[in-house]
């Protein structure tokens, strides 16, 4: 019998042998029948239909290639049913290793069902397994991204509620304390108070914006940017007044060479020196110096920010930039830093990306570490403007 004809003549056993598997996952435990079953049965059919239906082989590369049926109705309808799938387990409380894991059960209980059904082989079976293979295959990779789709979504609304509902009554905190700090003496006890919540809300202010850049970012997406003119000594020297305010007793030395002005978007690029220099001051000598260059290069601009110290080992060069990985010396362990959560080095590459450049690190005991950044002036990103995540949700 073909593998066609078999599924359509078992959906029941083949539905209770998935239930039986279902049910043994996490989620499915407490789900009566009917929520584990789901749309097993709508994409067995459509299988079935997308099995017998005639296939070029535009559309046999397209479903290879995760792409679906490439416009056939029978494999469209695979399309639906799976998307269905995929958005409904996401409901149930699945992880994607879970869905991941149905699937590799379906195919597995179909098949072993056929074979057992099976008097002796044919040598039609290699073309029937091939076909329900690639169904399965395109089933499976609908599902997924429709949860992954899923889970974007939410992730996007998760950031709109903390945006609005983290980020606002803590501007209002802040500048409560400044009103505060302006009437009280300095020296009494009501103004190191206020003094300590202004901070602390500026750390508070600084992880939450870390967590929404990291968030507003995925595999194969940038960072949204605004490209307006903009001047790097500048936006460099208004960076630096803030850090010789809360370093006074630390050296960091500024040098601008040439031309330094482009097309960027300044808010990101501040985050980019502050990072650069914070991570400097963390991780360099504590008597040592922070040194920030920018340097007009024809097209480019290059900036550059080191520090003395211990350098950093050459295993966790390749990974430095990856989030919420972190480096540790024997001079220099790890430390949390308030306001931090590893994410500073990850969004100064995503930013430096975002405007089509590139980021460089060396690291030796003679010379310190430096980070390079190349910016052309005029970048080519798609688009002439990005919107900001943090403005734009």
């Amino acid at each position: 019998m073909q593998l066609a004809h078999f599924i359509r003549g078992n959906i029941e056993p083949i539905l209770m042998e998935w239930e039986t598997f279902a049910r043994s996952l996490a989620p499915g435990k407490s789900m009566t029948k009917l929520a584990l079953r789901d749309d097993v049965e709508m994409i067995l059919r459509a299988t079935v239909r997308d099995m017998v239906a005639a296939q070029s082989d535009s559309q046999q590369s397209s479903k290879s290639k995760g792409h679906g049926g490439a416009g056939g109705e029978a494999s469209d309808g695979l399309d639906d049913a799976s998307t269905l799938h995929g958005v409904g387990r996401i409901g149930s409380g699945f992880d994607i290793m879970q869905v991941v894991a149905e699937y590799r059960s379906l195919r597995a209980i179909v098949l072993r069902l056929w074979r057992e059904s099976l008097t002796r082989p044919n040598t039609d079976d290699i073309a029937d397994i091939t076909r329900f293979n690639e169904s399965i295959d395109q089933s499976l990779a609908i599902a997924v991204g429709s949860y992954t789709r899923r889970v974007d979504k939410s992730r996007r609304m998760f950031l709109a509620i903390l945006s609005h509902d983290l980020r606002d009554p803590l501007s209002c905190i802040r500048m409560a304390a400044r009103l505060g700090l302006q009437a009280e003496d300095p020296r009494s006890e009501s103004a190191k108070t206020l003094s300590d919540i202004e901070t602390y809300t500026k750390e508070i202010s600084t992880l939450i914006n870390d967590m929404i850049d990291f968030a507003s970012t995925g595999p194969g997406s940038e960072l949204w940017v605004t490209l307006k003119p903009a001047d790097l000594e500048t936006l460099c020297r208004s960076v630096l007044e803030a850090f010789h305010a809360t370093h006074p007793q630390r050296t960091i030395r500024f040098r601008p060479e040439g031309n330094l002005a482009g097309q960027w978007d300044a808010v990101r690029l501040q985050q980019v020196v502050f990072n650069l220099v914070a991570n400097a001051l963390q991780h360099g000598s504590a008597d040592g110096p922070v040194d920030l260059s920018v340097a007009a290069e024809d097209e480019d601009v290059v900036l550059s920010v080191s520090n003395d110290g211990a350098p950093i080992p050459p295993e966790m060069l390749a990974t430095l930039f990856d989030p919420l990985v972190r480096y540790a010396t024997t001079e220099f362990p790890t430390r949390r830093v308030p306001g931090s959560i590893g994410l500073g080095l990850y969004i100064v590459r995503e930013i430096v990306l975002a405007h089509a450049g590139t980021i460089d690190i060396a690291s030796t005991a003679r010379d310190g570490t430096t980070f390079t950044v190349r910016l052309p002036r005029q970048p080519r990103v798609d688009g002439d403007a990005h919107r900001d995540p943090k403005t734009a949700l």
